[in-house]
């Protein structure tokens, strides 16, 4: 069996449906409205790193406390009124101001925007060869709102500056990645909801078992887990599929690999007798 034969039948027999169960994606999944799944998606994402067993009860506060839409939520968004809600929520290296800022950033984006897909897509997406362009234009047009309202005075503490990677920064990007993969990809558990934008333009969320994977198998040669491996690596994996390379994201993560997939025992790893 060849390598190509190898990925598209992890992709085949992957399952999705507990994927929902045991990822973020979870959450924008209980949503129907575009305008709640969207902005449900991209507060899931910004605190998807460390254990999910620990972040996924922080996006749930978070969003039950905004009540039934999101998005009206955020829409109608006082920091101070709505901020006394929210008191006494932090996750690892983001203080409680620093989650208030993330939902008021987003809410005077929609305010102006209506939707952070037409902050996107019509401000900052351009026909480049990947999305990096346009998500390094989204980043810094949700940095340059004024946080006084929050903080007292413009500031950007580290707390809200790590809910914002950049590529023009170096940054993998892996919770970014993850956002606009589930927005823009239409295939599977992704949505699919901001149309009009390629799917061979996204890159791969970026991890230490992606990395660790692809290097094995020759997708990248760098050392650095940056926004440059996670280019190489997509560009790697359009050789397999030109137009829905990311579909491979799951196949790199099927079970039968993650469960071996170690530095110690590659004579068990599924695609050891490829090469």
């Amino acid at each position: 069996m060849t390598l190509k034969q190898t990925l598209d039948k992890f992709y085949r027999e992957y399952n999705f449906k507990d994927r929902i169960l045991h990822d973020p994606i979870e959450f924008p999944h209980r949503y129907t409205r575009p305008e709640d799944i969207e902005v449900s998606g991209f507060i899931a994402s910004c605190f998807a790193y460390g254990k999910v067993d620990l972040f996924k009860p922080v996006v749930k506060k978070v969003l039950s406390t905004m009540g039934e839409s999101p998005y009206d939520f955020l829409f109608n968004f006082n920091s101070k009124k709505h901020g006394r809600l929210l008191s006494g929520i932090k996750y690892r290296f983001n203080e409680n101001n620093d989650i208030i800022c993330l939902l008021y950033m987003m809410s005077m984006a929609l305010k102006r925007y209506k939707r952070l897909k037409d902050l996107f897509k019509l401000h900052c997406w351009k026909d480049d060869p990947n999305i990096g362009i346009g998500l390094t234009g989204f980043v810094e047009s949700l940095l340059s709102i004024d946080t006084s309202p929050v903080y007292g005075k413009n500031i950007r503490p580290a707390g809200l500056l790590q809910f914002f990677p950049s590529p023009k920064k170096g940054s993998a990007c892996k919770r970014m990645n993850l956002f606009l993969r589930w927005m823009i990809r239409d295939r599977d558990i992704d949505f699919g909801i901001w149309k009009g934008i390629p799917k061979n333009k996204l890159v791969i969320p970026l991890d230490t078992h992606i990395a660790r994977i692809s290097k094995c198998l020759g997708f990248t040669r760098r050392s650095s887990q940056d926004w440059k491996m996670a280019v190489e690596i997509t560009e790697s994996l359009k050789i397999f599929d030109s137009e829905d390379p990311l579909k491979y994201d799951f196949a790199l993560c099927h079970q039968g690999i993650s469960k071996v997939c170690s530095k110690m025992n590659c004579k068990e790893c599924s695609f050891f007798n490829l090469f």
